[in-house]
């Protein structure tokens, strides 16, 4: 699996004309789902991101999780995380996991990062979604599980 967290000060998603989700600061977190992912993974995953600590303190330190800043996270699915350029100028998908076997992944994600008590909203799996972002620091982290 491969996520990008962004920290943001709020983020919009959309399905066409409708917004779907949206939340105020914390993380948009783009998850990537590997041909071969195992489910088992999920809880590690879970686990670093509901503790990764780059949200800001009082003394402006990236020193406090999403929970501990009252903050939430908008988890979507982007199997382009796994495009691969290699071998041309065009992408190729072939490592990305099919939507069948990616799905059921990333919902047990959220449900394991609500476990942990992380407000958690998401997009539509497999949905043409736009997302507008405002970036917080901007902080960009990639985790390679």
């Amino acid at each position: 699996m491969k996520v990008v967290v962004q920290r943001v000060s709020e983020a919009k998603l959309w399905v066409g004309e409708r917004i779907v989700s949206e939340i105020g600061h914390g993380y948009l977190v783009l998850i990537g789902i590997k041909k071969d992912d195992e489910m088992g993974r999920v809880e590690m995953l879970a686990g670093k991101l509901a503790k990764l600590r780059v949200m800001s303190d009082d003394e402006g330190k990236m020193n406090r999780s999403v929970g501990d800043a009252q903050g939430e996270m908008l988890v979507v699915s982007q199997f382009t995380l796994y495009g691969d350029t290699r071998g041309g100028n065009r992408p190729s998908f072939l490592e990305a996991a099919r939507g069948e076997e990616a799905e059921p992944i990333y919902e047990r994600l959220v449900e394991e990062l609500r476990g942990r008590g992380v407000k958690v909203k998401t997009g539509e799996f497999g949905a043409d979604m736009s997302i507008e972002a405002v970036l917080d620091g901007p902080v960009t982290i990639l985790i390679e599980n």
